[in-house]
């Protein structure tokens, strides 16, 4: 399959940057600005995207090139890719990507970098970057990536060409596990529960305890009626967090040291050479893997107030009179949705949304999470009161 294949439902953005791709080079522009919500698959365009322009086939060929299986598994020489694992990106991590910028590309037609989240930059370390975007070097392209163009300061939106991505649809998503060989029914669920955000779709389908837990998580909100239910409930939540973030990075370490192997010939059993013994190292490395973990426990809370959110966006459906044009994210729980419609007034179950928002402004900022959501959970408790 191509490599726009992997994407679900940005079809017109696909079209478009694969013309780019194939085009004349002298043409591309080299400065990009990639934006869409959460589980729109702006890190996976810009990944598809450096792929087709580093492959000879322009990523267009039914079986992935060398240099495209590179870029898509974060082993091609020429593309860097930027994910940090802190609050924001540090200006001298940027200044390492300027001077690695002005470097010709070693193999392929262009040096590419990717940063994933160009909205973690605080404005002097955007300043650092300005130049750079604005005149890149010859064969240097640039692949920013934001949630919107609001989320980064003008002047780096006025010097690169925008892309903006839209949700995909639930249909489309559910499409999409279907051909990665999911039930029909669990992937239609999936892509309720995940309204539409395609990384956690995936997450759900595979992974029987994350849905497990966000149904735990669903019951628990609908059933807050006291500040000893919201702490006993903050806890739990938290520590789930932090168990499946470990899971997952245990899971992720292993693709890693799978890919690792498969790029370098070697076999499952194979001793690893001396000569390749630190790079191996480095993917298990203690305090890598404390930092994943760190970062994967933020997202996993960060999935949870979006399912906290989610029960009051349907209490919202239900008092407008609008399930059959909106539908409810958590149908297994519609009657005590509904009990829930009649318990609180129009103006509370906006005002729970809106607690929903300060927890997460919260987080981001650094918060403690089990004060965050101990706060959260008292405050949705004492809505029905």
């Amino acid at each position: 399959m191509s490599v726009w294949d992997s994407i679900v439902g940005q079809e017109r953005v696909t079209r478009m940057l694969s013309s780019v791709a194939s085009g004349d080079p002298a043409g591309i522009a080299q400065s990009w600005l990639i934006c869409g919500p959460p589980g729109s698959g702006r890190s996976n365009i810009a990944r598809a995207f450096a792929a087709a322009l580093e492959s000879p086939d322009k990523g267009l060929s039914p079986e992935p090139t060398r240099q495209t299986r590179q870029v898509l598994a974060g082993t091609h020489p020429d593309v860097t890719v930027v994910a940090t694992n802190k609050v924001t990106i540090g200006i001298d991590d940027v200044r390492d990507l300027v001077g690695l910028s002005e470097q010709n590309p070693s193999t392929a037609p262009w040096r590419i970098i990717i940063i994933e989240d160009v909205d973690r930059m605080l404005e002097r370390t955007t300043n650092v970057l300005l130049k750079e975007i604005e005149e890149p070097a010859e064969r240097t392209i640039w692949l920013l990536c934001a949630p919107s163009a609001q989320d980064v300061l003008p002047t780096i939106r006025s010097r690169t060409r925008l892309v903006s991505l839209a949700v995909p649809s639930l249909p489309a998503v559910a499409d999409f596990l279907r051909s990665r060989g999911v039930d029909k029914d669990l992937a239609a669920r999936c892509a309720r529960l995940s309204e539409g955000h395609i990384g956690v779709a995936r997450l759900y389908a595979r992974d029987e305890t994350a849905r497990h837990d966000r149904d735990e998580l669903v019951v628990g909100v609908l059933g807050l009626a006291r500040a000893s239910d919201a702490i006993v409930l903050a806890s739990r939540l938290v520590k789930e967090s932090s168990q499946q973030a470990e899971h997952e990075v245990a899971r992720l370490i292993g693709e890693e040291e799978a890919e690792f192997r498969r790029v370098n010939g070697l076999g499952d059993g194979d001793r690893i050479p001396t000569s390749l013994r630190s790079a191996f190292n480095a993917i298990g490395k203690k305090d890598e893997i404390r930092r994943r973990v760190t970062r994967l426990s933020r997202d996993v809370l960060d999935r949870a107030l979006t399912s906290i959110a989610s029960v009051y966006r349907d209490v919202a459906v239900i008092q407008n009179s609008a399930q059959d044009h909106a539908g409810l994210v958590n149908m297994e729980n519609s009657m005590a949705i509904v009990e829930l419609s009649v318990a609180l007034r129009r103006s509370q179950a906006i005002e729970a949304i809106e607690e929903v928002d300060r927890a997460r402004a919260r987080l981001s900022g650094n918060g403690n999470p089990l004060l965050v959501f101990e706060a959260l959970f008292c405050s949705l408790a004492m809505l029905r009161r």
